[in-house]
């Protein structure tokens, strides 16, 4: 997924220094993919009936331990890693060779060859930021607080409140600017407010992370500390105030539409309207204060809180979001804390990949168009277009047939699903990125840049018509979305490649692959979420009281289900967090593999026979469990049971199959076995 962006602005005028040079390196080969299906991938000591996952996978998991670099190692992270090898010879080469100033190979040369350029980035250490700690230094007088904020929300600093803009939830055709909950270093309010053992000590080794960076930029011992408790303390006074990530689920729970005036008079600590002022983008008309509590409580600590205790803060915030692209103390010290102690991983990542993962993520349609001109066919569009015809034809079918839905919500129903809108691989019209000035520079100064161009670019939009062209993702990136409010199913161009699609493979590895992500995706439009959003993407019911209460009954079966899984002694996942995907899990799996029914009966006398052994029934559920394949170490294990709204993989993999007479049928599973569920506690909605 792209860096998360808080989608605020202001120019920033920043201090240039002097331009660095650039040595053309050979980039690594890029890895060859692996075959569609690779036997050699089954552990034949696990029965398919006791434990699916481990079957399908245990002999791809034993002979890949997780490199140093990674806290977890799967299907996504090696296709991932033959994108990274491609992005990075179009990164040397765009360096090597930039082409015509202001174009988009000038911008994606010049953007990496500075994160490129170790020495000057050592060199240069946090000098590059000056201006920006001085202002926050600077920090005199309350009404200043706003117009900083603001300032500091444009380079991508998320601190207090964050602001987004995108179609609003209940009038899908215009824009609406957003405040939302923010301002937190730790992945989640979770980890402010648990009182186990291993929180208290994670906050602990925080709040030491905390002040060795304030040491690094030159405060003296006792100081540093002082600050990190203050941090800390500030920051947990947010996450008091803040919803969890099961109440953050409920789009009208997050609603709050209102005039700015209303929002600015329910903030009376901190003026809003001087906010916009100092963002230089439209005043919005209206605002949606997706949490009014949290807004609240930021609005009485810009009242109350010492001033001092804010520009701690700002300043811890700056320095966090920046040390990625600054020198190597920086460097090392972030990846201590946020890479070894909360994740796991053992190393860093090499500094390419850490260079084409920002520039991917800060100009990322720029880079994403070299990269379909260079990996992505026409072919291969047609037939993801052909497979989604098919999965949504399936869909269609079981919609006008399924037994607890009534006729009124069934007619709305099959509304929205003829209603999709589809993208396959990549926009049909690049982002214009002629605005933005790339060159150079401190490595540093070139992130912000693109983060300021970023907000300027989203600020634009307020109150504007909805341009349903855009993408969320980049081209390159392993991963499928829904955009509820667009009404729209998303597949970049960089998940449509082995193990997920194969222009060489059988139906079945493709339908077991990526068909089951299609149908994932269109399933997610009809969740516990997307099924409140109407077929022109606005909330609204459109459901009868008795089909809610239906879906709601075997929603909760699937919320049961999941709670009960432990991946790790003392901790469950969370059904109610995990709902949705779990949902979209299940349903695209059944469609799928339905999809892949009517295409063995269209083949008629042609139908395949087995391969490696296998009937092309066995190969779907053999595919579909090999997306879910993973190695993960445990503290990137807690970490997503806490943040992650999709369960582990191994039941994401099993879980959707224990309730799938399909799978019972295709590898004569027999009743009572651990990989089929009892009949009363089966989960079917679509």
């Amino acid at each position: 997924m792209p860096r998360t962006k808080v989608l605020l602005a202001v120019a920033a005028q920043l201090a240039l220094l002097g331009g660095s040079s650039f040595l053309a390196r050979a980039a690594e080969p890029v890895p060859a993919a692996p075959p569609p299906l690779d036997p050699a991938n089954l552990d034949p000591k696990v029965k398919p009936a006791d434990n699916f996952y481990e079957y399908a996978n245990g002999g791809w998991m034993a002979r890949n331990p997780i490199p140093p670099e990674f806290s977890r190692w799967g299907a996504f992270e090696e296709l991932a890693e033959r994108n990274n090898a491609i992005l990075h010879e179009i990164a040397e080469d765009c360096a090597a060779h930039p082409g015509a100033p202001g174009s988009n190979r000038q911008k994606v040369g010049d953007f990496y060859a500075s994160g490129m350029d170790e020495q000057a980035i050592d060199t240069a250490g946090v000098t590059p930021l000056a201006g920006e700690f001085g202002r926050v230094k600077a920090l005199q007088d309350r009404a200043e607080l706003p117009a900083l904020i603001a300032h500091l929300h444009d380079l991508g600093v998320n601190v207090g409140f964050g602001l987004s803009v995108s179609a609003d939830d209940k009038n899908s055709e215009t824009n609406l600017a957003k405040i939302h909950q923010s301002g937190l270093a730790l992945p989640d309010r979770d980890y402010y407010t648990k009182d186990d053992d291993h929180s208290k000590q994670l906050r602990a080794q925080y709040e030491e992370h905390v002040a060795r960076m304030f040491a690094l930029l030159g405060d003296r011992p006792e100081e540093a500390a002082a600050e990190a408790r203050t941090v800390l303390a500030f920051e947990t006074d947010l996450a008091n105030a803040s919803k969890t990530r099961v109440e953050l689920r409920d789009p009208e729970g997050n609603y709050h539409k209102m005039s700015l005036a209303d929002a600015a008079r329910s903030a009376p600590g901190f003026d809003l309207n001087q906010y916009f002022v100092a963002a230089a983008g439209p005043m919005p008309a209206s605002v949606d204060v997706r949490q009014p509590a949290f807004l609240a409580a930021v609005s009485q600590m810009a009242a109350d809180r010492p001033l001092d205790d804010w520009k701690a803060y700002l300043a811890w915030h700056l320095i966090h979001t920046t040390s990625p692209y600054l020198s190597a103390p920086f460097v090392d010290e972030n990846f201590r804390f946020f890479g070894q102690i909360m994740t796991g991983a053992k190393e860093n990542l090499p500094r390419w990949k850490r260079v084409v993962r920002t520039v991917d993520a800060d100009i990322g349609e720029a880079l994403g168009q070299l990269y379909v001109e260079k990996t992505f066919t026409p072919e291969a569009k047609q037939r993801a277009l052909s497979m989604v015809a098919d999965l949504r034809s399936v869909l269609r079918d079981r919609l006008a047939s399924l037994d607890w839905m009534g006729p009124q919500t069934r007619e709305a129903a099959l509304k929205k699903l003829d209603a999709f809108t589809v993208k396959i691989g990549y926009p049909d019209r690049f982002r214009d990125y002629s605005k933005l000035e790339i060159k150079r520079q401190p490595y540093v100064l070139n992130v912000l840049a693109s983060q300021g161009f970023e907000s300027q670019r989203e600020l634009a939009k307020v109150d504007q018509p909805v341009d349903k062209t855009e993408w969320g993702m980049t081209p390159p990136t392993v991963n499928a979305y829904y955009n509820p409010t667009h009404n729209e199913i998303v597949f970049p161009a960089g998940i449509l490649q082995p193990p997920f699609f194969s222009d060489k493979a059988d139906d079945a590895v493709n339908y077991g692959g990526i068909g089951a992500v299609i149908g994932h995706e269109m399933t997610h439009g009809f969740d516990d979420q997307g099924r409140q959003f109407d077929a022109q993407g606005n909330l609204k019911n459109w459901w009868s009281p008795e089909d809610i209460r239906n879906f709601n009954g075997r929603a909760g079966k699937i919320i049961a289900q999941f709670d009960a899984y432990s991946p790790m002694e003392g901790l469950h996942v969370n059904g109610h967090l995990t709902e949705g995907e779990n949902i979209a899990d299940m349903g695209g799996s059944k469609v799928a593999f339905a999809a892949l029914e009517k295409a063995l009966a269209r083949a008629g006398d042609q139908r395949p026979g087995p391969i490696d052994g296998f009937t092309p029934e066995q190969r779907f559920f053999l595919s579909w469990a090999q997306v879910w394949r993973g190695n993960i170490r445990p503290e990137m294990l807690r970490q997503r049971l806490i943040v992650d709204p999709h369960s582990p993989g191994q039941f994401r993999c099993n879980g959707p199959l224990s309730n799938l007479p399909e799978f019972q049928k295709a590898f004569d599973v027999p009743d009572g076995s651990p990989m089929v569920r009892p009949a009363a506690e089966r989960v079917q909605i679509w």
